[in-house]
C-alpha cells in the first residue's frame, strides 16, 4: 500500500500519505516537526522502514505542507485546534483499518503535540514515540545557543560568532524567530541540527524540491507552510514546559533521542524521560544521530520498535 490522499479534518482539506506492507499490521500515526515541516519527502532518500512494521500515516497537519491554504484563518492556528485535529485524524486511521487503538510517533514540534493529544485521550493509543523530544524549549535553546558560541570562539570562525552575539540569548535574550535562521546555520555546521551529517539546509530544501510524491505546487507550497505555522506556535512551544504541565501517561512512553541533538536538546529530554509517569519508560540514545535518528539509525529504530515497543517491553533502553 503507497497511497496519496486528501481527508477532509475538522472542516477542511488535509493530506496524508499511507505506506504498509501489510494492512494487517499495527497502525503508526506520525506527527511530523517544525511547526510546518512535512517529513515524507526525507523517506525517499533516508527509509525508515516504518511501513514494513506498521501501517503508517505520514499526515501533513494543518497549515504545513499539502494541508496549507492562504485561506487558512490565523484563529485556527491554536494548540487546541491541532489536538482536534491529530484526534480526528485518529478516529478516521481506526475506522479504516478496523483497530481499537494506534501508536503515534511524535518527532519535535510533533512530539509536543503527541504528548498532549495523548494525555487529552489516551485510550486511543498503544503507546506514545517521541524524537526528538520537546520538553523545555527555553532551557534547551539557551544550552544549544552557549554550546555553539563556545564552540565557534574555539574554531575561531569570527563570522559565526558575530552573527550569534546580535542574538543574547545565553544573558536572557529573546529567542526570536528572527534568531533562527542563524541558529539553523550554525547547528549544521556543527552536527547538531536536523542530522549529525548533513551541514546546509540546501540538502533538506532539495530532498523536498526532488519529491516524486509532491506536484509542483505542494512543493511550493511547503515553505509557504512552514513559516506560516511555525509563525503561529513558536510562541507556544517556547513558553511550554512538559515536564511540570505533563506529569504523568498513561500509556508506555518511549523517548528517542540523538547523541548529538541540541535543536532539541538531549539533556532536557532525558530530565522529561525521567520525571514522566508511566506505566511502562524507555530512553534510548542513538549515538550517530542529532535530531532525526529515524532517518540517520533506522536500523537501530526499527529493532527497538519491534522488540521493545510492539512487545510491551523496554528491555533495550538506557539506565536512566
Amino acid at each position: 500500500m503507497n497511497e496519496k490522499i486528501f481527508v477532509e479534518i475538522n472542516g477542511m482539506k488535509q493530506g496524508m500519505f499511507l505506506q504498509s506492507e501489510n494492512i494487517e499490521n499495527p497502525v503508526l500515526l506520525f506527527l511530523h516537526g517544525g511547526a510546518g515541516s512535512p517529513e515524507i519527502a526525507f523517506t525517499e532518500q533516508y527509509p525508515t522502514g516504518f511501513e514494513k512494521i506498521f501501517t503508517v500515516c505520514w499526515w501533513e497537519q494543518r497549515g504545513s505542507g499539502m494541508s496549507y491554504s492562504r485561506s487558512i484563518a490565523k484563529e485556527e492556528m491554536t494548540i487546541e485546534q491541532m489536538i482536534s485535529d491529530t484526534l480526528a485524524v485518529v478516529h478516521y486511521l481506526r475506522k479504516r483499518f478496523n483497530k481499537e487503538k494506534v501508536y503515534v510517533m511524535g518527532h519535535s514540534w510533533g512530539s509536543l503535540l503527541g504528548v498532549l493529544t495523548v494525555q487529552q485521550a489516551p485510550q486511543f493509543f498503544h503507546a506514545y514515540i517521541g524524537i526528538g523530544q520537546v520538553a523545555r524549549q527555553l532551557e534547551s535553546e539557551r544550552l544549544a545557543y552557549t554550546f555553539m558560541l563556545e564552540e565557534f570562539r574555539k574554531a575561531n570562525n569570527k563570522k559565526m560568532v558575530r552573527k550569534l552575539e546580535k542574538f543574547p540569548i545565553d544573558k536572557g535574550g529573546e529567542v526570536s524567530l528572527r534568531y533562527l535562521g542563524v541558529r539553523s546555520e550554525g547547528m549544521m555546521k556543527l552536527g547538531i541540527g536536523v542530522m549529525h551529517n548533513c551541514t546546509s539546509m540546501m540538502e533538506c530544501v532539495m530532498i523536498v524540491l526532488r519529491y516524486k510524491g509532491y506536484t509542483l505546487k505542494e512543493k511550493f507550497n511547503f515553505p509557504m507552510g512552514n513559516s506560516f505555522s511555525i509563525k503561529h506556535f513558536w510562541d507556544f512551544v517556547i513558553q511550554t514546559d512538559l515536564i511540570k504541565q505533563v506529569p504523568e501517561l498513561e500509556v508506555p512512553v518511549y523517548v528517542f533521542q540523538g547523541k548529538y541533538d541540541y535543536q532539541v536538546s538531549y539533556v532536557v529530554a532525558k530530565e522529561f524521560a525521567r520525571a514522566v509517569k508511566a506505566p511502562l519508560k524507555g530512553f534510548y540514545t542513538f549515538e550517530n544521530s542529532a535530531h532525526s535518528p529515524c532517518f540517520e539509525e533506522p536500523e537501530k529504530m526499527c529493532l527497538i520498535l519491534r522488540e521493545d515497543v510492539l512487545q510491551g517491553k523496554v528491555d533495550l533502553s538506557d539506565n536512566i
